[in-house]
């Protein structure tokens, strides 16, 4: 039996005029992934042409008559609009209709749906919104990128518990190296909060690796990076702007005269490989850890690869059994304690 993953079709800057081709996209490629599109059936059925009986049943649309706008506040959407996209692919997701839900809509509003309908995973008090950036040695999970400004001790082993089970099940990697992050190696380093936290994480049974600084990230020096949700809020938009910047430098370097655009025409190769290792849209999809169902946030900007991508993550996640190993490592965890 395959996984079914519920699509908010609505949510984002576009909507279903690049959710929807996505999808159909990814059902091309995914021949043991199911897909419900969820959202006005006006505004769907028309993008899909011939889909719907070229891929029977392993396609479905499922009319939702409210949409989640992106600036709305969370507890609006979660109260007044039981009908929308985005609270249906949740409530998917809690019947088992589906095994995983993503939407491209209001963060807020998709973490507090989420968490309202789904609840959290026994022995986790937040769930954590989770991340892969790229690195020298490939890609490092980070979380939590906003959910939580304020954490304890105990919430950041947590975070750090969801996110190596997150890199085992995904990347096959049964002992991810799991770094905390702060303002030095040292473990006498960082605020009270952080230094228990990192007593916590030596003693958790995880493949602890140490404090790891900002720039650390990028070398790949931990598999699982764990912070609270402000710090690694404004370290992910940090990353993001340079990124940015580097690209228009480059830009305006190679465009400032005739010989810089002939070497830029030299260059174009390494160029275009360069481009793709760093093209946050292959990274896109955040995953919101912690809940009693696969649930992915894609950026609200995403084009229709980078939204691929987020569909991508979510069935792989479902797939390999992410909710079964938080619990299962919970309860293991729950057992030493006692």
């Amino acid at each position: 039996m395959g996984v079914t993953v519920a699509i908010d079709c609505m949510g984002g800057d576009h909507g279903p005029v690049v959710t929807v081709p996505a999808a159909l996209t990814f059902l091309r490629s995914h021949s043991t992934v199911n897909v419900i599109l969820v959202g006005r059936e006006e505004s769907i059925l028309p993008l899909l042409g011939e889909a719907l009986a070229a891929f029977g049943s392993r396609l479905r649309v499922r009319h939702a008559s409210e949409v989640v706008g992106m600036d709305e506040p969370p507890a609006n959407a979660m109260r007044s609009k039981k009908d929308s996209s985005m609270r249906i692919v949740a409530d998917l997701v809690k019947s088992g209709e589906a095994q995983a839900a993503v939407s491209a809509g209001n963060t807020g509003a998709l973490m507090a749906i989420s968490r309202f309908v789904l609840k959290t995973l026994p022995g986790i008090d937040r769930p954590a919104i989770c991340s892969i950036l790229p690195t020298q040695k490939g890609h490092s999970y980070v979380l939590d990128l906003g959910a939580n400004v304020d954490c304890s001790a105990e919430h950041l082993l947590q975070f750090g518990i969801m996110g190596a089970m997150l890199a085992a099940a995904v990347d096959h990697d049964e002992r991810p190296r799991v770094g905390l992050l702060n303002i030095g190696e040292e473990a006498i380093k960082g605020n009270e909060v952080v230094k228990q936290a990192g007593e916590l994480l030596r003693n958790s049974g995880l493949n602890f690796c140490g404090n790891v600084e900002g720039d650390d990230i990028y070398k790949g020096a931990a598999d699982v990076v764990v912070c609270d949700g402000f710090v690694g809020n404004v370290a992910l938009k940090t990353s993001e702007g340079l990124a940015q910047m580097l690209s228009t430098f480059l830009r305006e370097e190679f465009g400032r005269n005739l010989f810089t655009r002939i070497m830029a025409l030299i260059a174009m190769p390494a160029l275009k490989r360069f481009k793709h290792r760093v093209d946050h849209r292959r990274y896109n999809g955040a995953v919101l850890l912690g809940l009693r169902g696969v649930v992915v946030k894609s950026h609200g900007s995403a084009d229709p690869f980078a939204f691929e991508q987020a569909i991508g993550r979510a069935a792989d996640a479902a797939g390999n059994q992410l909710i079964e190993r938080i619990s299962l490592k919970m309860a293991s965890m729950s057992e030493v304690a006692a």
